[in-house]
Formats: structure tokens, C-alpha cells, sequence
């Protein structure tokens, strides 16, 4: 059982890595920070921790699809994360390739010619 429940957790590793880059593009064409996506991809039904987030945050930034910016008029300074024109471009195309595929997925597995 235990080798079962790693393939699965496995699967879902894999599955959610891009997924939750496509997410946090999703919610980026306004400012945004950190906890705010943590809070609404959550209510989404996309749970992503903190230390999952972040480093994304830093690698999507470092391909320049992300940029940031301090605010530091509030109490606590809060580093917001916006769309580059870049970030745009790669989130509409990611958006088109993850249609075709999940409508692609979706056909395959409801096909009545399952492999048993």
C-alpha cells in the first residue's frame, strides 16, 4: 500500500507544478502578493503552501514573465508581484496549451473504450 500512496503523491507533484504556475499567472495581471495568492488560489479548490509559492514567485520573476515591487506605505512592507507584457504572452499561450490538453485528457478518459 505504502508504494501505491508514493506513485500517487508522486503524480500529483508532477501534475501540480505547472498547474500552479498557470494559476499564479492567472491572478497576476493586477498586483499581487504573496499571502493574498496563497488565500485566493486556496478558495480556488488550488491549495499551494508558502514555501511552494515563493520560490515559483522567484523563479517566474527571474524569467522575467513576473516583476515586483515593494509597498512600503502600509505597516508592514509587502512585496506585490505583477504580469510582465511577457508574463501576459506566456500565460495566454499557457492558457491555450492547457485547454487543449485537459479537453484532450478529459475525451480520453471518459472514452467508453477504457484499457481495464
Amino acid at each position: 500500500m505504502e508504494q501505491k500512496e508514493e506513485i500517487l503523491a508522486s503524480f500529483v507533484t508532477e501534475m501540480r507544478r505547472g498547474a500552479i504556475a498557470l494559476a499564479v499567472l492567472s491572478r497576476l495581471a493586477e498586483p499581487g502578493y504573496g499571502y493574498q495568492l496563497v488565500r485566493d488560489l486556496a478558495e480556488s479548490g488550488v491549495p499551494v503552501e508558502a514555501n511552494t509559492l515563493y520560490p515559483l514567485l522567484r523563479r517566474l520573476e527571474e524569467q522575467a514573465l513576473l516583476r515586483s515591487d515593494w509597498d512600503m506605505r502600509e505597516g508592514k512592507p509587502r512585496k506585490y508581484y505583477q504580469r510582465t507584457p511577457l508574463g501576459t504572452e506566456v500565460y495566454t499561450s499557457w492558457r491555450v496549451q492547457w485547454t487543449r490538453f485537459s479537453q484532450s485528457l478529459n475525451s480520453l478518459l471518459e472514452d467508453s473504450h477504457e484499457i481495464r
